[in-house]
C-alpha cells in the first residue's frame, strides 16, 4: 500500500510472556457450541466468550448467546459451577462476587442449552479468581524486514503496542521510539484477560497494519 508516495511497512509478529507471579488461564474456547438435532428437531445453538478472570470483591457476570431454529424455549444448565456464583436456568447467566476465600482457579465449567430434545454446550472453560493486585506481561516481536511492496524497510523508526480487554478493541497504546528494541514489559496490569497487537512505523510516521493478536490472562494469586 502506498500513502502519499511513501512505502508502508509490512506487519510484525509478536509473542507474549507472563511475568511477576502471573498465571495464564486455560486457553479460550472457540466461543460456540452446537449439537445434533433428533429427528426433525433442530438443535439449539449456544455461543459466547466468558471472561476467564474474576477479581475478588468485584462482580463477575457472563450470559451466553443462544438460539433455536424451531423457536423452542430453552432451558440452561451448568456443570462445575463455582460455589461463589449463582446460575439462572432461564437465561444461562452466571454471576457472583467472589471473596477472599474464593481465590483460586475453577476449571471444566460447562454451560449447556436444551430445547427438551437436544442439547448444545459451550466448550469447557476456567475462571481464575484473583486478588486485586497488579501483574506484568512481556511482549516480544520480530521487526518487519520489508515494505508491503517488497522493498527493504530501511527507514524503520519504531513500534506501537496496543492492548485492551476485548478482541480487536485496543483501548491502550504505548509508542516505542527505539527501532532496536524488540521486547517490552507492560506492567501495572490489573487481573483480566488482555488482547495485544503491535504495529511498526517508519521515519515518515506511516504505520504498518496490526500484527497477529496475542491473548494472555493476568492472574495474581
Amino acid at each position: 500500500m502506498i500513502i502519499q508516495g511513501l512505502r508502508k511497512l509490512a506487519g510484525i509478529l509478536i509473542t507474549a510472556t507472563l511475568l511477576s507471579g502471573c498465571l495464564e488461564s486455560a486457553a479460550p474456547p472457540d466461543g460456540s457450541g452446537l449439537a445434533a438435532g433428533q429427528g426433525g428437531n433442530s438443535a439449539p445453538r449456544i455461543s459466547g466468550d466468558p471472561q476467564y478472570v474474576a477479581v475478588m470483591s468485584e462482580a463477575y457476570s457472563f450470559t451466553p448467546g443462544s438460539s433455536d431454529d424451531d423457536g423452542d424455549p430453552l432451558n440452561f444448565s451448568i456443570r462445575n459451577k463455582p460455589a461463589w456464583a449463582a446460575f439462572d436456568a432461564a437465561t444461562g447467566r452466571l454471576r457472583g462476587i467472589p471473596q477472599f476465600g474464593d481465590v483460586g482457579t475453577y476449571v471444566d465449567i460447562v454451560i449447556s442449552a436444551s430445547d427438551g430434545r437436544a442439547t448444545a454446550s459451550l466448550p469447557p472453560f476456567s475462571i481464575a479468581v484473583s486478588r486485586d493486585e497488579l501483574g506484568s506481561v512481556t511482549l516480544e516481536w520480530v521487526p518487519p524486514q520489508a515494505n508491503t511492496d517488497g522493498s527493504y524497510a530501511g527507514d524503520l523508526a519504531g513500534y506501537v503496542i496496543y492492548w485492551g480487554t476485548e478482541p480487536g478493541n485496543y483501548e491502550q497504546t504505548v509508542r516505542i521510539d527505539n527501532v532496536g528494541l524488540t521486547a517490552y514489559v507492560l506492567d501495572s496490569l490489573r487481573p483480566a484477560t488482555y488482547y495485544f497487537a503491535a504495529t511498526a512505523f517508519n521515519s515518515a510516521g506511516i504505520e504498518s497494519g496490526f500484527s497477529n493478536e496475542v491473548t494472555r490472562s493476568v492472574v495474581v494469586n
